[in-house]
């Protein structure tokens, strides 16, 4: 049984769809994400399934009970979804510990589990004035959480923290999922942040969907350059400078890979010939730009050989090519 079933959900704002006719079902236990750009209605979708905005047209039922929106009731939200803002607030000047106990209604055992999971245990007996920005955050998730919801709801959860915070939000996150197999809704326009997290990905445009599936699916297999650059680099050219993509493919005259399934070699030993026009260092990869008559395509390598001008050639993973209009 699906914990989640969302039935042709739509709303207007100033005569236009932010969100367009949204069908999709979340198993009890599933992690979802749901990527697209500023703009594409994810945040407005999310509020929605939480039940504090309004739908034109179109419903969301937990379980077999319709989730009400604010028109339908005084107190707008479900008692057994939890939604976190990306702009959520706690009370200046409590103790955590008092705003931990307020919401509580977990026993004292799963609570300090809870605590131990989100990372604040350490944090209990500060006061609220007195925490990182990250602290906060996992201090008002917890606070969410000691309610027992059956549904998270994360609205662009990193979007305001640095390296550190981002890395220890990510495991909670995880062992959350692991420990208390909470199913969860993630937006974010960040899509690489849910790669390793998510169970399955929606994209969304314009208030549509317009792809779904598991994560490798969508980032080796893209509905459109849209999805594609949500999830990830990826190199764009005609099949032209390629002559035997163009004989094979001539009735799509452009094709998409990503940069790590681009493979660098000697001169005349490849799919096609160019000279290195920049080279730039991530840490753990380089990405090493290569000049074709007039597109830069790149690819991803551990090595640090190659140098700016030197003529090499470029060998492309035949499963990885996609051909588009």
């Amino acid at each position: 049984m699906y914990l989640i079933n969302v039935v042709g959900l739509s709303r207007i704002e100033q005569g236009n769809y932010t969100v367009k006719d949204i069908h999709f079902q979340q198993k009890r236990g599933e992690k979802l994400a749901i990527v697209g750009e500023t703009g594409s209605g994810k945040t407005t979708l999310l509020k929605m399934i939480a039940g504090l905005l309004q739908p034109n047209s179109g419903g969301v039922f937990l379980g077999n009970e319709r989730v009400l929106g604010p028109n339908d009731k005084l107190i707008p939200g479900h008692k057994k979804i939890a939604y976190l803002s990306q702009y959520f607030e706690l009370r200046n000047n409590y103790w955590v510990h008092e705003l931990m106990d307020y919401a509580n209604e977990l026993t004292q055992e799963e609570a300090n589990e809870l605590y131990d999971i989100c990372r604040i245990t350490h944090l209990l007996k500060r006061r609220t004035d007195q925490l990182s920005g990250g602290e906060r955050q996992r201090i008002a998730l917890a606070r969410l959480l000691t309610t027992s919801p059956e549904l998270l709801l994360l609205d662009e959860p990193f979007s305001h923290l640095d390296a550190h915070h981002k890395r220890i939000m990510k495991s909670v996150l995880h062992d959350l999922a692991t420990h208390k197999n909470l199913s969860c809704i993630m937006v974010t326009h960040e899509a690489v942040d849910v790669l390793s997290w998510a169970d399955q990905v929606m994209v969304l445009k314009q208030g549509s969907i317009i792809q779904k599936g598991s994560p490798d699916h969508l980032y080796n297999n893209p509905t459109d350059l849209y999805a594609a650059g949500l999830l990830g680099d990826f190199n764009h050219f005609p099949t032209t400078i390629v002559p035997h993509l163009e004989y094979i493919n001539h009735y799509k005259p452009f094709v998409w890979i990503r940069p790590e399934h681009v493979h660098l070699g000697e001169y005349g030993n490849g799919d096609i010939n160019g000279v290195v026009s920049e080279v730039q260092y991530w840490g753990a990869f380089y990405l090493i730009g290569v000049k074709v008559q007039d597109h830069i395509i790149w690819a991803r390598t551990t090595s640090n050989y190659w140098k700016e001008g030197w003529e090499l050639s470029l060998k492309f993973n035949p499963n990885y090519l996609q051909y588009i209009q």
